[in-house]
C-alpha cells in the first residue's frame, strides 16, 4: 500500500491510500495500530512527511564504496548518530542554506525506514515484523559544522532546520519485500550525482533494526535512515555544495521521487 499523508482542502491533516497525484482514499483509525481504507476520496492540498517521527536515527559510513570514496575503513558496527526533530521536512519545501553554513551544504539520498510495531532487544529474523514501511529522505548535511563546528559530533551538522526531508509517501513492507534491492539515487539540477542499490550497504535493514533495537525500545514512528551510497559532494573533485536556486531529488526504486528546492535562508 501507498500511504501518504497531506493537509485536505480545509487545512486539515489526514492519512490516505494514495490514488494519484493530488488524490487519495482516506484511511481511518492509526496507521501503527488498526486502521481501514475508506472509499472517501479527497484531494491532497499538500503532501507532508510520511510520519512526524519520535526519534530519527541515522547510520552513517553503511555503503561499501562511499567507505572507498571517502578513505574510510569499513566499520566493525553500524555508526549511529541522530537528527532533530526540526530537521523534518516535507515534499516540495525548501531546504534552507542556514546563515551560520555557507557553502558547505551537501546532499544524502536515503532509504528511510518506517517502524510500526513497538519494540525491544528484537532478534534479526524478527526485524521486518516491525517495520511498516519505507520512505525516501535526503540527509542534508552542513560538512564543516558535521566535522569541526560540533565538537567532534555529527548531530549539530546534520540538525538544522529542513535538514531532513522524508516521502513522497510510505511504501508498506507489502509491497517490498526485500529493502536491499532497491535502485537509489540523487539527481541535482537535472544531473545524476548518486546512482547505487542498497544491496551496496555494509549493514542492511533487519541487521540495522535488531542492532538499534538492542536495550532500545523502538517506538512506532521511529525514522530510520540507513545511509547514502557514493556520489556526495564533498568527496567529488572538485567538491559540489548545494546553493540557492538548486533543485535536488532523491528516487527510490518502487517508492518514487523526493524533490526539494534549495533556497538561502532569509
Amino acid at each position: 500500500m501507498k500511504i501518504v499523508r497531506f493537509q485536505d482542502s480545509a487545512g486539515d491533516v489526514r492519512y490516505g491510500e494514495q490514488v494519484d497525484e493530488w488524490s487519495a482514499q482516506l484511511v481511518e483509525g492509526n496507521i501503527f495500530q488498526t486502521y481501514q481504507v475508506t472509499n472517501c476520496v479527497v484531494r491532497i492540498e499538500k503532501l507532508l512527511a510520511p510520519v512526524e517521527p519520535p526519534t530519527i536515527l541515522c547510520i552513517g559510513l553503511n555503503y561499501r564504496r562511499h567507505a572507498e570514496e571517502t578513505g574510510a575503513a569499513i566499520p566493525e558496527r553500524p555508526v549511529l548518530f541522530i537528527k532533530a526533530a526540526n530537521a523534518l521536512n516535507h515534499p516540495g519545501d525548501p531546504i534552507f542554506i542556514p546563515k551560520v553554513a555557507p557553502g558547505q551544504v551537501d546532499y544524502e539520498c536515503e532509504l528511510a525506514v518506517i517502524v510500526g510495531k513497538s519494540g525491544k532487544n528484537i532478534e534479526r529474523r524478527h526485524a521486518l515484523d516491525h517495520v511498516l514501511g519505507y520512505t525516501c529522505a535526503n540527509d542534508v548535511s552542513a560538512r564543516r559544522w558535521q566535522k569541526e563546528g560540533g565538537g567532534k559530533q555529527w548531530c549539530r551538522g546534520k540538525s538544522f532546520d529542513t535538514f531532513c526531508p522524508l516521502g513522497p509517501r510510505l511504501v508498506t513492507t507489502d509491497e517490498i519485500s526485500n529493502p536491499n534491492a532497491l535502485r537509489i539515487k540523487t539527481t541535482l539540477n537535472g544531473e545524476i550525482m548518486q546512482d547505487s542499490n542498497t544491496s551496496d550497504m555494509i549493514f542492511d535493514v533487519p541487521a540495522l533494526v535488531s542492532f538499534l533495537s538492542e536495550g532500545t525500545t523502538l517506538l512506532p514512528g521511529t525514522v530510520i535512515l540507513t545511509g547514502t551510497p557514493q556520489g556526495v559532494g564533498f568527496a567529488r573533485n572538485p567538491p559540489i555544495f548545494l546553493k540557492d536556486g538548486d533543485q535536488v531529488t532523491i528516487e527510490i526504486e518502487r517508492i518514487g521521487a523526493l524533490t526539494n528546492p534549495v533556497q538561502e535562508e532569509y
